[in-house]
């Protein structure tokens, strides 16, 4: 009969070729713990960069107990500018003592930020002064703006990130419509192009984000241009080709009607009857390479005929845009912008009037943007030309075809408008 030490030795060699120990039996294997989140590193929500100006790599972050971490930054910048051709006849009743003037110094942006970039629920809250200098378009002062636009508080929505790949935001959201972005210190230069006029800058609604590898696609409902009615579908479709080439789709059109005619002064300034009842699609595509960016995109608008909404005919857009940028050093760079865009429609005929310049107009563009970089601190100068078509002086003051008011100018009978401007400031 074998004894217990020697049934005992001989189950101690079983287990052990079988690569079992008694100790194994004994306690299970601990489970491995993740490490905690590094605290204060995570990736911001915004606001996106797509100039030279490039995104604090080191934003000021505070623990906020149980909301996690808290991140605050903004951009505290200022403008001077003067311009050929002012729109002198230009005001707005919400605004009577507000005009577009040959001159003006003023703040680009007085803006903080707060946003919780991590965890299940996040959030982006973006407030301030804020201008919005557009080429072919009236500059208001700073405050105008902000009053007649989107208000003190242009960006504010909740996410709900429901995995790596997946998240659901609403509020007043950033528009995922164009190439440029909205404020002076995200783009490469100063003024906004004649392109991004057709946009729509700042929507309410709901939008859905789905992002894996290369690909990126987000799908919202919104109201628009800031019609607060939802009616609106927007989409943005990204794909990362390589490390330095990306191409995107994106698009969106009002599933309803707007009849912004009936609302406010306030409210026509920031809805236009027009644009907020089209459909508009852009392609794009950029290059980002070592000092090099490189963005060329194309843009066609569309609006329907609806007399329901004051609309008397149906109209179109095409245009084109090309934006560079060379870094020489971590200092200076050279940005510039060409574009074209033109209308459909017969001059001075009751073809809705989409650009500004009337029925079958057109306007090209050139912007120059040098810029220095010290830091957070930035300097830069820039010099814009707009060259109208479709629109002659004689036309105008012999009461001929285009209607007064549709070109540059006190009399909207100048062809052309030349603006030279700077900015400087700080983003944090």
């Amino acid at each position: 009969m074998l004894k217990r030490s020697t049934l005992a030795g001989l189950a101690t060699v079983l287990l052990s070729s079988t690569g079992i120990l008694a100790a194994d039996l004994q306690a299970p294997a601990p489970v491995p713990v993740p490490p905690p989140a590094e605290p204060c590193k995570a990736t911001l929500i915004g606001p996106a960069y797509g100039g030279v100006i490039k995104a604090n790599p080191n934003p000021t972050c505070f623990s906020a107990g149980p909301l996690g971490d808290l991140y605050v930054g903004g951009a505290v910048t200022g403008y001077a500018y003067t311009q050929t051709n002012p729109f002198a006849s230009f005001s707005t009743p919400a605004a009577p003592n507000d005009r577009d003037r040959s001159a003006r110094v003023d703040f680009s942006n007085l803006q903080g930020i707060i946003q919780k970039p991590e965890g299940a629920f996040q959030f982006y809250v973006q407030a301030g002064a804020y201008s919005i200098p557009q080429l072919g378009f009236p500059t208001l002062g700073t405050f105008t703006q902000t009053d007649l636009l989107f208000g003190p508080v242009p960006v504010a929505f909740g996410r709900i990130q429901i995995n790596d790949e997946w998240s659901v935001q609403g509020g007043r959201m950033f528009t995922l419509i164009g190439t440029e972005l909205l404020f002076t210190y995200q783009n490469l230069n100063i003024n906004r192009g004649l392109l991004f006029v057709q946009e729509n800058f700042i929507n309410h609604g709901v939008q859905v984000n789905y992002s894996s590898g290369p690909l990126s696609v987000s799908l919202a409902g919104t109201d628009g241009f800031f019609s607060n009615e939802i009616s609106w579908l927007t989409g943005n479709v990204a794909y990362k080709l390589d490390d330095y080439n990306t191409i995107g789709v994106n698009g969106g059109l009002n599933l309803g009607r707007t009849n912004a005619l009936d609302r406010s002064p306030r409210y026509q300034f920031a809805t236009p009857n027009f644009q907020q009842n089209s459909g508009i699609f852009n392609i794009n595509y950029t290059y980002a390479n070592g000092p090099w960016i490189v963005s060329p995109y194309f843009q066609f608008t569309n609006v329907e005929r609806d007399e329901r909404v004051g609309i008397t005919s149906s109209a179109s857009t095409y245009g084109g845009a090309l934006l560079a940028a060379y870094s020489f050093n971590d200092i200076f760079s050279l940005a510039g912008r060409v574009e074209y865009t033109e209308q459909t429609g017969v001059r001075g005929g009751t073809t809705p009037n989409l650009l500004g310049f009337g029925p079958g107009s057109n306007a090209f563009s050139v912007t120059v943007t040098p810029t220095f970089t010290f830091d957070r601190y930035f300097f830069r100068v820039e010099y814009a030309h707009v060259e109208l078509g479709g629109i002659t002086r004689a036309s105008v003051l012999d009461g001929g075809t285009i209607a007064p008011g549709t070109g540059f100018g006190r009399y909207g009978n100048r062809t052309s408008q030349d603006r030279y401007m700077v900015e400087t400031g700080i983003t944090f």
